[in-house]
């Protein structure tokens, strides 16, 4: 192939004079053509991270993927290529992009076990269901809201599988649409500083009730978002932990004083006064996820494949291939904080609060772990504090420092 000209985002386009053959993008071991639909280059430490959960799970055992909506088919690739997947199944409901998806994924046709189709989500979902076909990894990257397809995608997964999905509703999860929350999430969105969290822990409780109506129980792995796109990979098992159901529940904020409130649905009950003297109406969003968003366990392993790359033990004989350096800086983000409590506050609204009106971060998160409570940088939204510490504390510990913003 002729040298190409390194695009933006790391595309790589191909010279004057290029075959229908030639690569379009390079993305870790993956060559391939884009074609015409949808596609974001700067949606790779997602895809990146998805790599990595393939990984783990092939070292594991077999490793079966289904990937519903797979576009121009890069993630498959990549499974293929670099996760030592023994099958893929590569689908998308246009069934225009198929003549790209079997160009783009004949690469693997003599690695594994191969099988495209141009099926609607639930049709495919459907028939695997009635054929009792299950994979380790369902990749569900959907437009909008997946909420209609999680328990056929569910039912998908082995058990010890891990089920990644997106979301691309941004307004609903966030308290711009609180309608169409009803609607899609059974919840109620209410406008939190926090919006980017409360949209990933809606989105969990959604999945976890599905799971729970079908016997399942699950383990949230990772979370996270760019603000466009909510990203939840889990880990399905047989039935649900021991007092799994307490980490549903709802999430209250005051738009006057900023306190906010946590409570299990199995638990509910009143909500304690805020630090307004005559307070506004709590605004509570829920049910939503309340437990830990991400899993120290896997995350750890995930850094670690990450940093040393796939080796032929760890992944059967797949293609070693770099993550790319903004995927490593959204892992280490993740490892900071496995978003053990609801509770978070941008820095920014803690300031306000104070007479100076200036806060540094990390004095007041030492500050508050001595005195006893956990605090630690969101790694969800940046420039905001996750702790369990009462509202009155955090601010009075806050107030204690000077200094500029810090975030």
């Amino acid at each position: 192939m002729p040298s190409p000209a390194t695009g933006w985002a790391g595309a790589v386009i191909t010279g004057a004079g290029a075959t229908p053959y030639d690569p379009h993008y390079c993305e870790g071991a993956a060559q391939l053509r884009l074609g015409p639909g949808f596609f974001r280059p700067d949606s790779r430490p997602a895809r990146d991270l998805g790599v990595l959960l393939a990984r783990r799970l092939a070292a594991q055992g077999t490793l079966r993927v289904l990937d519903l909506m797979a576009g121009c088919g890069v993630r498959s690739l990549r499974y293929g290529l670099e996760a030592g997947a023994a099958a893929v199944w590569a689908n998308d409901a246009d069934p225009d992009r198929l003549p790209l998806l079997r160009l783009n994924l004949e690469p693997l046709a003599d690695r594994l076990e191969l099988r495209l189709s141009a099926l609607t989500a639930q049709k495919l979902l459907a028939d695997c269901l009635l054929r009792d076909q299950r994979f380790e990894l369902v990749d569900l990257d959907a437009f909008g809201c997946p909420t209609a397809l999680l328990p056929l995608a569910l039912e998908a997964v082995r058990f010890g599988g891990v089920l990644y999905l997106a979301s691309s509703d941004g307004r609903s999860p966030t308290g711009h649409d609180r309608v169409s929350a009803l609607r899609s999430l059974g919840a109620a969105a209410r406008a939190h500083p926090a919006s980017w969290e409360l949209a990933l822990r809606l989105q969990l409780g959604v999945v976890a009730r599905a799971a729970w109506c079908l016997g399942r129980g699950l383990q949230p792995l990772l979370n996270f978002s760019d603000g466009r796109t909510f990203r939840t990979a889990v880990q399905v098992s047989r039935s649900p932990a021991a007092l799994e159901e307490d980490q549903l529940g709802l999430l209250a904020h005051c738009h006057g004083c900023g306190d906010q409130q946590v409570q299990s649905l199995r638990r509910l009950r009143g909500w304690q006064a805020c630090r307004c003297s005559a307070p506004p109406p709590l605004a509570v969003s829920g049910p939503l996820w309340i437990g830990p968003l991400q899993d120290p366990d896997w995350l750890g392993e995930l850094s670690a494949l990450a940093t040393a790359g796939a080796t032929d033990g760890a992944s059967g004989g797949a293609a070693e291939a770099p993550v790319a350096e903004q995927s490593r800086r959204l892992l280490a983000q993740l490892v900071a904080d496995d978003g053990e409590g609801a509770r978070v506050w941008p820095m920014a609204q803690i300031a306000r609060q104070l007479p100076a009106g200036t806060l540094r971060l990390r004095p007041l998160l030492e500050r508050l772990r001595r005195a006893g409570w956990s605090a630690s940088v969101s790694g969800v939204m940046p420039g905001q504090l996750r702790s369990s510490a009462p509202w009155e504390v955090v601010l009075e510990l806050a107030a204690t420092g000077d200094g500029r913003l810090d975030r």
